[in-house]
């Protein structure tokens, strides 16, 4: 039997303090997190590597060390390359290992520090890679207060569509555009609607905007044929990692029609680099929030009471916007969102369910972007689209700059921390972007 996801150990104490400098005082890596993530050095092969504090713990050093064994070791040497896709087929139980090997390794009163010390790299120094391969990403529409707010922007008579609670809406995305943290994010160009019913124009992006998102990476797959049922679809998941899926409004509301999203989206997703793991996240994992009596109930392969039991987790999220006017004065970003990831209609583990019921093969190192998450209150929206109610209510921002959507210079920052009481918050690191000018055709 495989080891429960939602174990909770010695990792997770809250106690527990690294002698590292500066981790147990890190607001994102303390040593209860222990992210994953993909860095080279001055120009090396990328490795896999593991985040404390300011520091990474380089996995390919580690792997030859001679202090670990057994499952630890094989989990260090699968992630010693330049994607952790191997380390993510493996699964729970050796991840699990290289975690509490890890925690040991870095934790106060280790004797094994001297031998540990060296295989520390400054985090400055070091430069963050996708940490997997992507072979395929979806991105789903789970978030049911975007889906009713931008809804009503365009349908005031239907805001969500009859299937919205019977089934996890998604469609696929593009794997080659995705990029780390830090990525220039360069304008698209695309077809828009001509003004007035005129013939349609080609050219940038006037409704360029950002979507406040959570990205789930697969672990182990599953057979083509073979669907995850709900009740195992945790074992199926390695972590999650912030995700921005930038789009172009006008671009995508010419385009959409009949067919969904294509180029509007495909131009460019940000990700923060590293992967907060299945393991980190027990102590936040909570209860889905019960659906309204009205709701229909779903079928009963989107049903699961464990699921529904922690199926949600206790995450706080904000959005930053900074122009580069606002940069070159040194004013501090403006928060433009701060919700809450239990905002989710439906949970991690229906998308991966409803994903594979048809026979879908998921491979370790996709990823599944759970689509726009915004709260029902003003001051918790995931877009600009509906901050600005569409562009009719412009955004103020400092020395009277005004916004609808985004202009070139503008810098957006996702941020996430998992909170809940008696816990140490662990966080994702950022996920940033700065908007670049589109190219001339």
């Amino acid at each position: 039997m495989p080891t429960p996801i939602a174990t909770i150990d010695e990792t997770h104490a809250p106690d527990l303090g690294s002698w590292v400098e500066g981790a147990d005082m890190h607001p994102d890596f303390p040593i209860q997190n222990l992210p994953l993530g993909v860095f080279s050095v001055d120009g090396q092969v990328p490795r896999g590597g593991i985040a404390i504090g300011a520091m990474i713990l380089d996995l390919a050093a580690l792997a030859h060390s001679g202090l670990l064994e057994g499952e630890a070791l094989a989990a260090a040497k699968a992630a010693s390359g330049p994607t952790l896709n191997p380390l993510l087929a493996l699964g729970t139980g050796p991840r699990r290992a290289l975690r509490r090997a890890v925690s040991a390794l870095l934790a106060k009163g280790s004797p094994k520090q001297p031998d540990v010390t060296p295989l520390l790299v400054p985090a400055h120094r070091a430069r963050m890679h996708l940490p997997a391969r992507v072979g395929d990403y979806s991105d789903f529409y789970v978030g049911i207060h975007h889906a009713a707010e931008v809804g009503a922007l365009f349908r005031p008579e239907q805001p969500l569509l009859p299937n919205y609670k019977h089934i996890p809406i998604g469609y696929h995305g593009r794997a080659s555009t995705i990029r780390p943290s830090g990525s220039p994010v360069i304008r698209p160009n695309g077809q828009t609607r001509g003004a007035d019913g005129d013939l349609p124009r080609l050219g940038p992006t006037q409704r360029l905007d950002f979507e406040l998102e959570l990205g789930l990476w697969i672990g182990p797959g599953n057979t083509q044929g073979q669907p995850i049922p709900l009740g195992q679809a945790w074992e199926h998941m390695g972590g999650l990692t912030l995700l921005n899926d930038w789009s172009a409004r006008d671009i995508q509301a010419w385009e959409y029609q009949p067919l969904g999203p294509f180029l509007s989206k495909s131009f460019h997703t940000t990700v923060s680099p590293w992967i907060v793991t299945t393991e980190a996240l027990a102590p936040f994992r909570i209860a889905q929030p019960p659906r309204a009596e009205a709701d229909p109930s779903v079928l009963p392969y989107l049903q699961d009471a464990k699921d529904q039991d922690k199926g949600a987790l206790a995450l706080d999220l904000e959005v930053t916007l900074s122009s580069a006017a606002m940069r070159a004065r040194g004013e501090e970003p403006q928060v433009l969102s701060h919700t809450q990831a239990c905002a989710m209609y439906w949970t991690l583990g229906q998308m991966v369910a409803h994903h594979t019921v048809n026979g879908c093969a998921l491979e370790s190192g996709d990823l599944l972007g759970t689509g726009t998450l915004s709260g029902p209150e003003p001051g918790s929206k995931g877009s600009l689209l509906e901050i600005t109610r569409g562009g009719a209510q412009p955004l103020q921002l400092p020395r009277e700059e005004t916004r609808t959507f985004l202009e070139d210079g503008d810098e957006v920052v996702l941020k996430g921390r998992f909170m809940a009481e008696g816990r140490r918050s662990i966080g994702f690191g950022e996920c940033r972007g700065v908007i670049a000018s589109a190219p001339q055709i």
